[in-house]
């Protein structure tokens, strides 16, 4: 007790040990309550997944409104193609992928109730994953690009030319894009970009960089490219769809006569 109270007195009569022994306190618990934050951090890491990809479904969204909504007004000219492709985004998350078949297909934990249906775009950040399959209330399948049954209009970013993506099967990295002009200027490293000529797929978003070109004189060249995904390692994506979706196909079906 006289100890005690010994020290008692030298903290508080001296400045010197006073701040030192207020200083050595803030330390330790500075550093468990950065500790315990850190903890909790960790453990809230989904929800602040979420609120992210929510945010970023939101950004997403607004973009392409002030994108196709800009109509030059000052020189009078309107892109009409550009206007009509309006996108909406809705996030989801990936619960069962396959990327080791020859028809692989991913499972997302959304649905009809969620404004999902068929043949609506699937992407994330770093690029394309597939298009929706078959939907219930609340999920849907997609069947990935990982999919030999799978064909998606593609196309050199720096020079446009288009041809047709595919998959042979072999590695899940690599897939192939297929039927390019042999005019077309290509060399390794060049990126492919989805082509925006279906209404499904919005123009511009990322597949991969070619890795390998495979060109001949005949009409089916092939060009290897690598993914910007890995695909056996998703997790939340985006489904785009376009609004103007049906009205296009609808234009663009024959009519009987």
């Amino acid at each position: 007790m006289l100890q005690f109270i010994a020290l008692a007195l030298t903290f508080n009569n001296l400045n010197f040990q006073k701040s030192k022994f207020v200083n050595s306190a803030n330390a330790v618990t500075g550093g468990f309550y950065n500790q315990r934050a850190n903890i909790a951090g960790y453990f809230n890491l989904k929800s602040v997944n979420k609120a992210l990809l929510e945010e970023n479904r939101l950004l997403r969204t607004q973009l392409l409104q002030n994108k196709f909504h800009n109509l030059y007004v000052d020189s009078l000219v309107v892109d009409s193609s550009r206007y009509l492709q309006k996108y909406t985004y809705t996030s989801a998350k990936i619960i069962n992928n396959n990327y080791s078949n020859r028809f692989n297909f991913l499972t997302l934990n959304k649905g009809e109730n969620h404004g999902l249906e068929k043949d609506m775009a699937v992407v994330n950040g770093k690029g394309i994953i597939g298009i929706t399959d078959n939907t219930s209330a609340n999920y849907t399948r997609v069947q990935s690009i990982l999919n030999t049954n799978s064909k998606l209009n593609a196309r050199l970013k720096n020079s446009k030319y288009f041809g047709s993506l595919s998959w042979n099967g072999k590695d899940y990295n690599v897939v192939q894009l297929i039927d390019i002009p042999r005019q077309a200027p290509i060399k390794i490293g060049d990126t492919i970009e989805t082509g925006g000529k279906s209404a499904i797929f919005p123009g511009g978003i990322l597949i991969g960089k070619v890795i390998k070109t495979n060109l001949s004189k005949t009409v089916n060249n092939s060009i290897d490219i690598k993914l910007f995904n890995d695909m056996s390692n998703l997790n939340y994506v985006y489904v785009v769809k376009n609004l103007h979706k049906i009205e296009i196909e609808t234009l663009e079906t024959p009519k009987d006569e």
